[in-house]
């Protein structure tokens, strides 16, 4: 992906995770003026304890907006990883504040089940707001969870999982304004209970995964299957280390793989840049970071590994051949210098190069180096095409 289309796609995620975030706001902002004006005229603590649920969820939304906003912005002199930690923050005073509500709720419900005289009024508003903000509640935590899903949001999806909170809690608080209106008041106390259970529980689990995110824990699984996509990239002997973050909706990945270390340098610059794209297939938005080390291959030859160590001084061998004898082996090769080489210099050099390779290959005794000095060579030559006709129409018949 070119820069102009990663702005563009940078801009779209933006602005679509900004229009949710908005929205999300508007809703939440109307269904707890709904609750709370209907809970205090009916003096229901299951729709007060909804209103005051869905007044957290305003404070709540309107610091998710505010973090995807801030979270969004490229890494800056200050920030070098960006600012996406800001989306983790806003989720966990999410839970904070939720679990501060429960509280309240199961105060009140308990004083209310052990004193009792308590007037509730059910009429159809009270069935009405409920039903309302269900449906509300519906939509909004559909459409939260497919932008949180899309760029992986933290605080989006915690909006979201609010939002499906409130569908559950809702039912239950409905289910008592039933049981109170068939002379049962107690059941709007304990609907209000359950409600606050089922806040608690969702508390925590968002809490965790947060504070998991905040402490850079590995989400589960994630490492392994950056590792299998590494692994099956052509030319990659090993995995040696790897290590996977997240800060929001951006991952960190960093690895450090094993090559053969007689691939050039352009092979193993391709090598690198296709473990990037396929980490980037897995995880879109990852920030990857490939070191390569040089590696003994499990199937290099002796060749390979000889004309290996002589590139290590900047030399090419050729002609070489091993002889292999009952308790020891023979090697034999040529090697070229460059033009201007001094004998002395060439002689320490094979000399280095004839030790290394013993270490090698404790089975080699005997190393023989040809040394040659590199010359370039001119061969006349001339076009004989028109000259020769039935050769070169052998030649491409048999091309």
């Amino acid at each position: 992906m070119n820069t102009t289309e990663n702005n563009e796609s940078l801009k779209t995620m933006r602005r679509e995770k900004t229009r949710v975030a908005i929205s999300s706001i508007v809703v939440t902002l109307a269904l707890t003026g709904a609750k709370l004006s209907v809970g205090l005229w009916t003096g229901s603590l299951g729709i007060l304890s909804e209103a005051a649920h869905s007044g957290l969820d305003l404070v709540a939304a309107l610091m998710t907006y505010f973090a995807v906003r801030i979270a969004d912005r490229p890494p800056d002199k200050d920030h070098h990883f960006g600012h996406g930690k800001i989306e983790n923050l806003s989720a966990l005073f999410e839970t904070l504040l939720l679990l501060a509500t429960c509280g309240w709720i199961i105060y009140e419900a308990v004083q209310r089940l052990s004193g009792g005289g308590i007037h509730i009024e059910v009429n159809v508003w009270s069935f009405a707001v409920i039903i309302l903000a269900i449906i509300a509640d519906i939509s909004r935590s559909r459409a939260l969870m497919k932008v949180a899903n899309k760029y992986n949001s933290q605080a989006l999806h915690a909006d979201a999982l609010h939002f499906q909170t409130d569908i559950w809690s809702s039912a239950v608080v409905l289910a008592g304004l039933v049981f109170v209106l068939v002379g049962f008041p107690e059941g709007d106390a304990i609907a209000a209970l359950f409600v606050s259970l089922v806040i608690i529980y969702v508390s925590f689990r968002l809490g965790k995964k947060t504070l998991d995110t905040l402490i850079d824990r590995v989400p589960s699984g994630l490492d392994a299957e950056v590792k299998s996509v590494i692994t099956a990239v052509k030319g990659v002997e090993e995995v040696r280390s790897l290590r996977v973050r997240q800060a929001g909706s951006q991952t960190f990945v960093d690895t450090v793989i094993g090559i053969q270390r007689t691939t050039s340098f352009d092979d193993a610059h391709a090598i690198m840049s296709a473990i990037e794209d396929k980490v980037h297939q897995l995880i879109p938005r990852a920030d990857v970071i490939v070191h390569a080390d040089p590696v003994a291959s499990k199937n290099e030859d002796p060749t390979t590994t000889i004309n290996w160590i002589v590139g290590q001084f900047g030399l090419i061998p050729h002609n070489i051949a091993l002889l292999r004898m009952p308790d020891f082996m023979v090697l034999n090769m040529d090697i070229e210098f460059p033009h201007g080489t001094g004998f002395h210099s060439a002689y320490d050099a094979a000399e280095k190069i004839e030790k290394r390779i013993k270490d090698y290959f404790p089975k080699i005794t005997r190393v023989c180096i040809h040394m040659e000095e590199a010359r370039t060579e001119f061969i006349e030559s001339r076009d004989i095409t028109g000259d020769e006709k039935s050769l070169v129409h052998t030649i491409r018949k048999q091309l």
